[in-house]
């Protein structure tokens, strides 16, 4: 019998319409594997699960199933293509995991630490991997510019503590544009991160579980025509992505070093990105994106095709990698 698998995509945030295209993407990828398939919107208001047909069915929220014509169905894995809450937060994955459902994502509470900017960050660098200055702020503290300046210095980058896609994310050159900068990330998230803008080569590291082993997919190369790497040049074309990079051979070997660190060190699963900037030859930590886009324009698919695989063998690794820990 086909294993049933879900490939849940929406969510409640402002990364709702990527998340969609990330998993129309998957879902057509997996109709030509060994699956029954279906697209799982999760909205704020309904649930719904669509067929290949395009047919829409009512999804139960006490056990996460179905009926199709009489007949009971229920998940045997979810890929989760959730970007922001509740699919990167952890909260997806916790009622997934109380229902006893696999799930190609992190641990919940894994998921929890890396989608806040802030503690993944401390932990990192706990563990030894370098990071910017940075300097956090909550909505309601006292902002004082002065501090801000005196430990991250300008240009800064004014982020949402719980955020991505670069939403709410502002690149800050001095004193004046902070303030601003600063209430327009507020409205992304009540928990700001003020980062010193490291200046060098910025790179993506895609990490999975692949043969039992943890596996570094080719790195690539991020060259934005915009002043960072923004929403319009994550989705819309404007920036140059260069897979496999072009990397003297001890940058590329401290880069992946430090991503299979934090994949295997941080309890990670499926497929994470981990993303630096190179700074005097020494890779930075950015952050850890959990749920990686799966657009036509998205870097993981790149990465597997220039290791070799096919976007179609990828997922049901992953998915088979799933399957079999939770068995």
């Amino acid at each position: 019998m086909r294993k049933i698998i879900g490939v849940a995509s929406g969510g409640f945030t402002s990364e709702r319409e990527i998340s969609k295209k990330s998993g129309q993407v998957v879902f057509n990828c997996l109709l030509d594997g060994p699956y029954e398939c279906y697209q799982i919107d999760l909205a704020k208001d309904q649930w719904t699960v669509e067929d290949a047909a395009g047919n829409t069915y009512s999804l139960q929220k006490g056990n996460f199933g179905f009926t199709i014509n009489g007949q009971e169905k229920q998940f045997d894995c979810i890929v989760n293509m959730i970007h922001g809450a509740p699919g990167e937060n952890g909260q997806f994955a916790g009622y997934l995991e109380m229902l006893d459902i696999a799930h190609t994502s992190c641990p919940s509470e894994v998921a929890a630490l890396t989608y806040n900017k802030r503690d993944c960050l401390a932990v990192a660098a706990a563990m030894g991997i370098p990071t910017a200055n940075r300097y956090t702020l909550n909505q309601g503290e006292t902002i004082s510019l002065d501090a801000i300046e005196e430990k991250v210095g300008f240009p800064c980058f004014v982020k949402a503590n719980r955020a991505g896609s670069s939403f709410g994310v502002y690149k800050v050159y001095d004193k004046n544009e902070l303030q601003p900068a600063i209430e327009k990330a507020f409205k992304e998230d009540h928990q700001l991160l003020i980062e010193t803008a490291l200046q060098g080569k910025e790179i993506t590291v895609g990490v999975l579980e692949w043969e039992n082993e943890v596996k570094v997919l080719p790195i690539t190369e991020i060259i934005s025509e915009n002043d960072f790497f923004d929403y319009q040049a994550k989705y819309e074309g404007k920036s140059t992505e260069i897979t496999p990079a072009q990397l003297p051979t001890e940058w590329e070997a401290s880069a992946k070093k430090m991503a299979k660190q934090l994949y295997s060190q941080m309890g990670l699963k499926g497929i994470s990105r981990s993303e630096f900037i190179f700074q005097d030859g020494v890779p930075h930590l950015l952050e850890i994106n959990t749920i990686p886009g799966m657009t036509l324009q998205s870097i993981i698919p790149q990465q597997a095709e220039a290791a070799g695989i096919p976007l179609l063998q990828l997922l049901s690794g992953v998915i088979e990698t799933s399957l079999a820990k939770k068995a």
